[in-house]
């Protein structure tokens, strides 16, 4: 009953106040073609949209790791491996966020792939697969505008979400590189089931806000602790001439295993996870975004503190350069791992038992990556294929040997992959 108390005070602060990130944009095609003269709830219908993408690359590595895995990557964590990363299929009806009152629509996603193994949820596709080849719900929400508190009003979704904290999202299309960099593999979280809305105080503030299970979890013995987690933010708008955004969101709740740390110490061992992102727009063909993130775990005791950096520049016809540079300090050696099995991730969310993995004494990293995405539309309404070579240096800054087995302060790896959307 007091676990159902903490969600029902929960849910009516969230209709309260609200928030989430916006959803990236996606390859679809409308299932049914408008009507004119149509009905309210006919048009609703024919609004309904479908597409998807295939996503597969590699990321090759000279030096060979013994146990063939590149220390501290998750997508591209099979070194010198091509895989199929995805393939993913979505079903959108689309809320209007201008509609002067009420607008509902849905978001579902279904996902396979090598990637899946990572954003699992506990109790619902954790246990399907156990190969490396994984499916899951990528995402099921319904969604909704709401002409409340403010007259922008406010978005909202619940269900299963995509979890909205760092520039670099689950959908490739909407990430600059193939591979990720350790703040948006160990200090963000991945996926939730809950609820998340944004309320538009003015054109330019938007308050943010959510309550959730937790990361990667849900409910009962399927949540590795008895508490939920939530969400509050801010993003401000149209700033330096509509040339620059700013959001600050922040997470907190317990995150840790009762199986790890006994569910009193877990129930109330709180995990901070806060994250600072600016986005400025330089010219129409320039982009530079800066990040700032700092996580603290009370029950792991466990910190770590980052800055990643972006340029984005679309330097000819359907070319574009990438870079990103990041500084990471794991201050205890407790989060940066990289899992040896096909569920040793999702076995390390759940705490039950043992989880084969691979880490490193405290260590301070610092990563360069490069990269050009070539993309070319396929036809003038929907689709894309996309080629997207990177190179990558790690470094342990502090002199530690976390890389290839062990073996190397450093690792030098390229590759990249291949994007087909329709």
């Amino acid at each position: 009953m007091a676990r159902l108390r903490h969600y029902v005070t929960g849910i009516a602060l969230v209709f309260a106040t609200f928030g989430t990130a916006p959803q990236p944009a996606r390859a679809a095609v409308s299932l049914f073609a408008p009507a004119p003269g149509a009905d309210a709830f006919e048009q609703w219908w024919r609004g309904i949209t479908i597409g998807g993408h295939i996503d597969g690359g590699i990321t090759a590595n000279p030096a060979r790791p013994d146990n063939g895995i590149n220390f501290g990557n998750f997508i591209g964590d099979h070194a010198n491996q091509a895989q199929l990363n995805q393939f993913d299929l979505n079903v959108i009806r689309p809320v209007d966020p201008d509609a002067r009152g009420y607008s509902f629509g849905f978001t579902l996603e279904a996902n396979y792939g090598s990637d899946s193994r990572y954003y699992h949820l506990l109790g619902i596709s954790d246990q399907a697969f156990n190969a490396r080849y994984q499916i899951i719900p990528a995402q099921a929400h319904v969604d909704a505008h709401l002409p409340w508190f403010t007259k922008r009003g406010v978005e909202m979704q619940a269900g299963i979400l995509q979890a909205p904290m760092g520039p670099e999202a689950f959908d490739p299309n909407a990430r600059p590189f193939y591979t990720f960099s350790y703040t948006g593999e160990y200090s963000v979280p991945f996926e939730h089931v809950g609820m998340m809305a944004t309320i538009h105080v003015t054109p330019m503030i938007d308050v943010l806000t959510g309550i959730d299970t937790g990361n990667q979890t849900t409910f009962g013995r399927n949540d590795n602790n008895a508490e939920p987690a939530g969400y509050a933010g801010i993003n401000l708008n149209n700033l330096a001439h509509g040339k620059l955004t700013i959001t600050e969101l922040s997470r907190f709740g317990p995150e840790d295993s009762r199986y790890a740390l006994g569910a009193r110490q877990a129930n109330g061992a709180m995990r901070f996870w806060n994250d600072l992102l600016a986005t400025y727009h330089v010219s129409d063909t320039l982009t530079l975004m800066g990040e700032f993130n700092y996580l603290h775990d009370n029950g792991l005791r466990a910190d770590a503190e980052s800055v990643v950096t972006y340029l984005s520049w679309h330097f000819a016809k359907n070319l574009t350069f990438n870079y990103r540079g990041e500084i990471y300090r794991d201050n205890t050696g407790l989060l940066v791992s990289s899992f040896l099995s096909d569920e040793a991730y999702m076995r390390g969310i759940a705490g039950t038992t043992p989880a084969p993995a691979e880490s490193a004494p405290p260590t301070t990293y610092g990563a360069l990556t490069l990269g050009v995405t070539w993309r070319k539309p396929l036809t003038e309404k929907a689709g894309y294929f996309a080629i997207r070579p990177e190179i990558r240096f790690d470094r342990s800054l502090n002199g530690t040997s976390p890389f290839n087995d062990g073996r190397n302060t450093g690792m030098f790896t390229f590759g990249g992959d291949m994007m087909l959307g329709f």
